[in-house]
């Protein structure tokens, strides 16, 4: 795992200092996601840079890595990321005449992008894993940038005059005098909205390569294509044999998903997702496996129950963790901690967006903190809702049959404390639809029997919905807060075979038994206590201490008293007031302060 950046000007020679010295400075940007190596390579119109997680091949990998013909760099890789299946790939590539200097993934991917590259989607289709990486063709003059199936690595694009910037983050495109940091109404449409927009980020002129997609940089111009997409496998397999599949692929997943170099652990929260993960990586590991778990000072002793969070994580955890056998550890945090400015401030700068939980997102950001003293790689359980059925939002009728996304429900409470006018220019309602219509526009038909079954079609857009605007969300915020310290968090519920088939399967097969994650359930029943088997899904937790909402209120009363702030113009002070005097829960003010750090922290220019 590592940090990639670029620079391409096909008007331009970027050997000359001023752009090595842009380059570096993309570059630096990016040390916390690669804090073992760094290089950067540099030929004409072609300016890479690279920051080094080392993962595999400890020794060996550094990159920027070149590939040499006949005395000629032919060329040139930024990845980061794993490729889980190169050992495989490697073999099939030395059979045919390639030969290797190092013993690293990133190598076989660029070996397979000789091989197999004339189309480039035969060459990324042969990969199993997450990744991003840019390949520059010093012949043809022509940039790929590739992302994995499910987006769980991110890679960013900013189009110049006559190229292209490009990134792990956006931080380091801003860091080149071409990028300007500015927020349109799109921009800030995309802040304010729950959903994941695929396309753009909330910096104006800023893109995303999608999921699935690789864009294509050449003189003539910038173009994407698609090399994977969800489709309809025609799913035929009854109950009993998806299940035996589902428990098949997970167990290949996990299995090579635990191979690393250096010391590897899960994350824990008492669920079935984390404590199947947990489970099936014991039983697949030579060594005894490390978990950890996220609690708050007094959070199982004084714990209230919420609409989606009806018990605390803390005995299940214990329950597991003893079953399993795992070695584990607790990470306590306490409001202080949460609160504390530079916590805040390192928050907001790991994930270059203003966050909608500000104690969702610095507690995972302190989670990962303490958990890189101890160990590199951490498996994660992002996906099995989405994939699996976990959501209220799968099972709520109001929500399934909603024309909108199925997660409306919960609204973005913050946007009331917004000024009327400025509400009615972004007409967020309006925005809202048009990315319905976009993704449903997306969604592969049925064949089949099943085409004509009216509720089996609505469940496939929901699972649809779910996998490709909320999903990503949570991968971005995952990625970005653990490789704030250098942590390689891998998600084994996003391999894209396991996604392929259990996105196939009827709705009727994946609520067999009734509830939610009936497949997943009946796939590691075996492997877990009866009590965690049992468990109705949990969200993840809220700190439930008095003490974090006073903190909130406090900084919020001053934010409306501060007529400089950068979000005064956009705020209504009597709205909000009336909103912070009407209600005891203000976890809302979250979104509007982290908004006010990132404008302040950010330079954003607001053009709204």
């Amino acid at each position: 795992m590592c940090g990639i950046c670029g620079w391409i000007d096909f008007e331009r020679d970027l050997g000359g200092s001023d752009a090595r010295l842009e380059l570096a400075e993309m570059t630096a940007t990016m040390a916390y996601r690669g804090p073992d190596d760094e290089g950067t390579w540099i030929d004409g119109p072609a300016a890479l840079g690279h920051r080094r997680l080392a993962i595999i091949d400890i020794q060996g990998g550094r990159q920027p890595m070149t590939l040499q013909e006949d005395g000629r760099t032919a060329l040139v890789l930024v990845y980061t990321g794993e490729t889980y299946n190169y050992r495989e790939l490697r073999q099939r590539l030395a059979a045919v005449g390639h030969r290797f200097n190092t013993s690293s993934d990133t190598e076989v991917v660029l070996h397979a992008h000789r091989e197999w590259g004339r189309d480039p989607r035969n060459a990324v289709s042969e990969l199993n894993g997450m990744f991003a990486y840019a390949v520059w063709d010093t012949a043809k003059r022509e940039l790929l940038l590739i992302r994995d199936r499910l987006g769980i690595k991110p890679l960013y694009y900013y189009p110049t005059e006559h190229g292209v910037l490009f990134g792990s983050e956006p931080k380091a495109i801003l860091a080149n005098s071409l990028a300007v940091p500015a927020m349109d109404t799109d921009g800030l449409r995309r802040t304010l909205c729950s959903i994941a927009d695929p396309y753009n980020t909330v910096f104006r002129g800023m893109r995303k390569v999608r999921p699935g997609h690789i864009v294509r940089v050449t003189r003539d111009g910038i173009k994407d294509m698609t090399y994977w997409q969800l489709t309809d496998s025609g799913h035929t397999d009854d109950v009993p044999t998806t299940v035996r599949r589902v428990r098949e692929l997970l167990e290949d997943t996990i299995r090579g998903q635990l191979i690393a170099d250096v010391p590897l652990c899960t994350l824990l929260s008492g669920g079935l997702d984390s404590s199947a993960l947990t489970a099936l990586a014991a039983r697949s590991s030579d060594k005894r496996i490390r978990s950890f778990a996220l609690d708050f000072v007094g959070y199982t002793e004084n714990f209230t129950p919420q609409p989606m969070c009806g018990t605390p994580d803390g005995p299940y955890v214990q329950e597991v963790a003893k079953f399993v056998g795992t070695d584990h550890t607790d990470i306590t945090l306490s409001a202080d901690e949460l609160m504390d400015p530079v916590v805040r401030a390192g928050t907001l700068h790991a994930r270059d967006l203003p966050f909608r939980s500000g104690d969702a997102d610095s507690s995972l950001y302190l989670l990962f903190r303490a958990i890189r003293e101890h160990s590199t790689v951490a498996l994660s359980g992002e996906s099995a809702d989405e994939l699996f059925g976990g959501y209220s939002g799968f099972h709520d009728p109001a929500h399934v049959q909603a024309d909108t996304f199925p997660w409306s429900g919960d609204v973005d409470i913050a946007r009331q404390s917004l000024d009327p006018r400025l509400l009615e220019k972004l007409d967020l309602p309006g925005y809202l639809d048009e990315q319905y219509r976009g993704a449903l526009a997306e969604v592969p038909a049925l064949t089949g029997p099943a085409s004509a079954d009216s509720h089996e079609r609505r469940m496939r857009e929901v699972c649809y919905l779910y996998l490709t605007r909320n999903l990503p969300r949570l991968l971005d915020r995952k990625d970005r807060l653990s490789m704030a310290w250098g942590l390689e968090v891998r998600v084994p519920y996003c391999d894209h075979r396991l996604v392929e088939y259990v996105f196939g399967t009827p709705w009727a097969h994946k609520t067999f038994d009734g509830r939610e994650k009936s497949l997943l359930r009946a796939a590691t029943a075996d492997l877990l206590p009866q009590s965690v088997v049992q468990r109705v899904k949990s969200v993840y937790p809220e700190i439930q201490d008095p003490a974090y909402d006073r903190m909130l209120r406090t900084r919020f009363t001053a934010l409306l008293n501060d007529r400089n702030a950068a979000v005064a113009s956009l705020l209504s002070v009597d709205r909000s007031l009336a909103m912070l005097n009407a209600t005891d829960n203000i976890r809302w003010v979250e979104h509007i302060l982290s908004l006010e750090d990132f404008l302040t922290d950010y330079n954003v220019s607001l053009r709204v």
